[in-house]
């Protein structure tokens, strides 16, 4: 790693006009800093929108995922880990500083990071400033050029590919294309396309997936180590994808999710699944899609999934080809889940368990491959793991724990509880702030007006020892009295989180 300290430049033919104790001292010393500069791991963190862990290698037999099932048999895979927020920016704002909304100040989807946070350390800023180049390749943050110039060594690279391919596709949304007036949100064409017979170039992720496999053969062969950003944006909406991978899946075997509107008792969360509403072919009336738009929808977000895995493939594949897996840590996350007509909802924005929960997936050189840990952990877990792992000092005031005592032992005890949070406007209440706790047992969550010291309004409290499927809300069960209490202490420290350390027997 090149130092950042000021240092004298002797050229070869100096080298052997020197005496000889100090030749000796000259050249052990670049030998010692070349070695030191080998054995600095670089980063591959993958970022994947919208996408829910419901992969093959998390036992959904119905996605073909290969590729992502191959890396999750290099690494570990967490069964159980949560954004902090189920919206993009503001997710993608948490887990690159470490911080949790209440300290970014970032819950929505466009305020980007550093307009909020201009002096904070982020992730990438990091390692930049411990001698590594840190790129940024298609969706990392949600506004383009966020974070640089100071956690990017270029700027970023964003918008490599259309969004339609098809002809059909590319009119709609030509003239579709707009803003909202009432919500400043973008409108598009159709909500999903098969693109036929083209190649996954001719969308953007093919595209991001290509020029990232381009500057990684050009980053083996140089002699910093690195710290590559790569962010797909399927399955996101609009689900287009190449023909081929829609002819992955039946449509006619797709299954129908329960459309039950509201869960028992449960009157705050929930999506007006407005994002949805956005795009052409979807009524900004609707309430319930039908069975064959239903279908459509979730057989382009399965074929979305599978181009998107293929991408990730592109990836792993130049990292074998190149020399680099030997020396380079792999992180795949997702920055929220998403419904799928899941009780009647589409999209995400909700506290609750299909919108906070998302895959992880760390593959590491030095770590044991083909794990699987059922511990309970925070996408602000990353910043840290990533820390440790490549040897660099930690940053103080992080609000997650570094993961590595899971990743040499996944049946390591664990955070007792994780946190997600939500802002909304809740008919006739006005602003509200959910903050979800999310515990072995449980998920309680309480509503509160304005802000986390605001008036209670609501109370949620899904038991999934006796309710798996989560439909009911048992927090006025006087049954539940005393986890109530426990669970709402530990709720007051969501700004900062629980730490490992803190879990009592």
């Amino acid at each position: 790693m090149l130092s950042e300290t000021p240092c004298l430049i002797i050229a070869p033919t100096q080298i052997m006009s020197l005496p000889k104790p100090f030749k000796f001292i000259f050249l052990f010393s670049t030998i010692v800093s070349s070695a030191f500069a080998a054995e600095k791991m670089n980063v591959l963190f993958i970022a994947v929108d919208d996408l829910r862990p419901e992969l093959n290698c998390y036992g959904n037999q119905i996605i073909q995922s290969p590729n992502i099932d191959t890396l999750a048999s290099r690494g570990t895979l967490f069964e159980r880990a949560y954004c902090q927020v189920a919206v993009c920016g503001a997710s993608r704002a948490s887990i690159m500083t470490g911080l949790r909304p209440e300290t970014t100040g970032c819950w929505d989807y466009k305020t980007p990071m550093r307009v909020k946070n201009p002096d904070v350390l982020s992730m990438p800023q990091h390692f930049k400033n411990q001698g590594y180049t840190t790129l940024s390749i298609g969706k990392i943050y949600h506004a383009h050029s966020d974070d640089f110039p100071q956690g990017w060594s270029e700027k970023p690279l964003r918008g490599l590919g259309p969004m339609y391919a098809s002809p059909e596709g590319v009119a709609a949304n030509n003239k579709a294309r707009g803003i909202q007036k009432e919500t400043g949100v973008r409108t598009a064409g159709p909500a999903s396309e098969n693109g036929g017979d083209v190649d996954d170039e001719a969308y953007d992720d093919g595209m991001i997936a290509k020029t990232a496999v381009e500057r990684m053969k050009k980053l083996a062969a140089g002699n910093k180590p690195f710290f590559l950003a790569v962010g797909f944006a399927k399955p996101h909406l609009p689900f287009n994808a190449p023909g081929k991978y829609w002819d992955l899946y039946d449509r006619s075997k797709i299954q129908i999710p329960s459309r039950e509107d509201v869960i028992n008792g449960l009157s705050y969360d929930g999506s007006n699944w407005g994002e949805l509403k956005n795009y052409s072919d979807i009524s900004k009336n609707s309430k319930v899609l039908d069975d064959a738009k239903t279908r459509e929808l979730i057989h382009g977000y399965h074929a979305s999934v599978s181009y998107m895995d293929a991408q990730v493939g592109r990836l792993m594949a130049a990292l074998d080809e190149t020399g680099l897996a030997k020396n380079t840590i792999v992180v795949l996350w997702g920055d929220h889940g998403y419904y799928l007509g899941d009780f009647g909802d589409w999209c995400k924005h909700t506290t609750y368990e299909v919108a906070a929960k998302v895959p992880l997936i760390i593959s590491a050189p030095s770590m044991k491959g083909g794990q699987r840990t059922s511990a309970l952990t925070e996408l602000v877990d990353v910043f840290p793991t990533l820390c440790e792992l490549s040897g660099l000092p930690l940053p103080e005031g992080l609000h997650g724990s570094s993961l590595k005592p899971v990743l040499k032992d996944p049946a390591t005890s664990w955070k007792e509880g994780v946190f997600s949070q939500y802002f909304k406007n809740k008919p006739n209440v006005g602003k509200v702030l959910g903050t979800s706790l999310r515990t072995d047992r449980y998920r309680y969550t309480e509503w509160r007006k304005k802000n986390q010291d605001g008036p209670l309004e609501d109370i949620t409290l899904i038991d999934f020892k006796t309710d798996p499927k989560a439909k009911k809300n048992v927090a006025d069960d006087p049954n539940y009295k005393e986890p109530l209490k426990k669970l709402k202490e530990l709720t007051t420290r969501s700004g900062t989180g629980i730490k490992p350390e803190e879990i009592k027997p």
